[in-house]
C-alpha cells in the first residue's frame, strides 16, 4: 500500500490505519465472534458503537445540541431529493447557487418537489479564471424556503470558502469537504454529505439537521428519507448500512487522533498550496480557477499539450499514482487530496510531475 497513492475523487482513499483495524477486526468484531457485517443493528454492542460514532462526529464538528445527526443511505444524490421533501412545501420557491455539475444535479432533483427553483447565482469566467459570481450579483428570492449551495465542487475544483449571508435557512452539500477543516455548524439549517470522500464507503451519507426544520410540509415524504422519522428512530428506521457506519466511526476516531479538524485544516491547506504553487510556476501545467475560488480538496490541472494526457496518465499509473484522470465532462487531470492523503503523497506526485515535464522538453 505504501507504493500507491490514490488521488481518486471518490470513492476515495481511506486512512491506512483505519483499513488495517477493519482488516484485523473483520472476522471477530468487538470480541463478538462474528464480523460487524453480521451483527444486528439492534444488538446492544452495535448500538453502542453507532452512538459513539455519532458523538465523535458531534465532537469533531462541535455540533450544537439543537441539531440532529443522521446516518442515512443513498449517498449525496439521495439527499438531493431528501432536502426539498423535508423542508419545502410543494408550492415553495427555493434558491440554489449553481457552482458546477453537482449543483446542477441537485437543482434538477429539487424541481420534482417544489413549484420553483430559483438559480440565484452561477460560475462565470473572470479575468483570473473561473470564479463564482459575487454575492452582490445573486438574485435571491424574497421568501425562499431554503438556500442551497455546494461549498466544494469536485469536477472543476471550485470552492466557496465563505458561508453565504442570506435570510433563508442554508443547506450545504459538503460531500467533498466535510471534516476537512473547522466549521461553524450553527450557521446552517442542513448539512449533508455523501461518505465516499472524507468519511467512508460510498452509498452512505450523513445529514446534520437543525431540529426546528424537522417535520415536512410535504404531504408525501419517502419514509427512508424522512428526517423526522429517522431522527425519532436513531437513524435506524430501516436497517442501516452497518459496515459503512462502523467504518465511518473508525475514521472519526482517526481524525481525533490526528488532532481534530484544526490540524486537518492545516495539513489540507499545506497539501493544496504545494500543488498550486508548483502548477502556477510551471509553463507545462495550468489550473484555470481563480485562486480565490480554488478548492483545497480537488486540484484539477491541464497539460500545455492535451495530446500528452494519455501518456501522462499511463506513466502516472505505472509509477503508483492512481485516480488522476479528470472528470469525463471536463477531461485533463485532477488530484483529489482528501484527509487520508498524506503530505508525502502530494510531494511524491510533484516529483513525478517535474520528471514528466523534463522528459517532454
Amino acid at each position: 500500500m505504501s507504493d500507491v497513492f490514490n488521488f481518486s475523487a471518490g470513492p476515495a482513499t481511506l486512512p491506512v490505519d483505519v483499513l488495517r483495524q477493519a482488516q484485523d477486526e473483520l472476522l471477530n468484531w468487538n470480541n463478538q465472534g462474528v464480523s460487524v457485517m453480521e451483527m444486528s443493528h439492534r444488538d446492544p454492542a452495535y448500538v453502542r458503537m453507532a452512538r459513539e460514532a455519532e458523538q465523535d462526529l458531534r465532537d469533531l464538528l462541535d455540533v450544537p445540541d439543537d441539531y440532529e445527526v443522521l446516518f442515512l443511505q443513498g449517498g449525496g444524490r439521495g439527499q438531493f431529493s431528501a432536502v426539498p421533501q423535508n423542508i419545502a412545501a410543494p408550492d415553495s420557491t427555493v434558491d440554489y447557487l449553481d457552482t458546477g455539475i453537482w449543483s446542477g444535479f441537485a437543482i434538477r432533483e429539487a424541481e420534482k418537489f417544489v413549484a420553483k427553483v430559483n438559480v440565484a447565482g452561477h460560475v462565470k469566467e473572470g479575468v483570473k479564471g473561473k470564479e463564482i459570481q459575487s454575492p452582490d450579483d445573486w438574485q435571491l428570492s424574497d421568501n425562499a424556503a431554503y438556500f442551497h449551495y455546494c461549498p466544494n465542487e469536485t469536477v472543476d475544483g471550485i470552492a466557496l470558502h465563505d458561508i453565504p449571508n442570506v435570510n433563508a435557512p442554508i443547506v450545504a452539500d459538503m460531500s467533498s469537504n466535510i471534516l476537512s477543516e473547522p466549521l461553524d455548524v450553527s450557521k446552517f439549517g442542513v448539512i449533508y454529505a455523501g461518505a465516499q470522500k472524507n468519511i467512508g464507503p460510498s452509498g452512505f451519507a450523513i445529514a446534520i439537521v437543525k431540529r426546528d426544520l424537522l417535520g415536512s410540509p410535504q404531504k408525501q415524504v419517502s419514509s427512508i428519507m424522512d428526517y423526522q422519522l429517522q431522527a425519532k428512530d436513531g437513524s435506524m428506521y430501516n436497517t442501516p448500512n452497518t459496515f459503512a457506519w462502523y467504518l465511518a466511526g473508525l475514521v472519526f476516531k482517526w481524525l481525533k487522533v490526528q488532532g481534530g479538524l484544526s490540524e486537518m485544516g492545516r495539513i489540507n491547506h499545506e497539501k493544496a498550496q504545494l500543488l498550486y504553487d508548483f502548477i502556477d510556476k510551471s509553463d507545462f501545467y495550468r489550473n484555470t480557477v481563480n485562486p480565490q475560488y480554488r478548492s483545497i480538496m480537488n486540484v484539477p490541472f491541464q497539460l500545455a499539450d492535451d495530446k500528452l494526457d494519455a501518456e501522462f496518465l499511463a506513466q502516472a499509473e505505472a509509477a503508483g499514482f492512481k485516480g488522476l484522470k479528470g472528470h469525463r465532462f471536463v477531461g485533463g487531470m485532477r488530484a483529489s487530496i482528501y484527509n487520508a492523503m498524506p503530505v508525502a503523497g502530494v510531494k511524491a506526485l510533484l516529483s513525478f510531475m517535474a520528471d514528466f515535464e523534463r522528459s517532454q522538453s
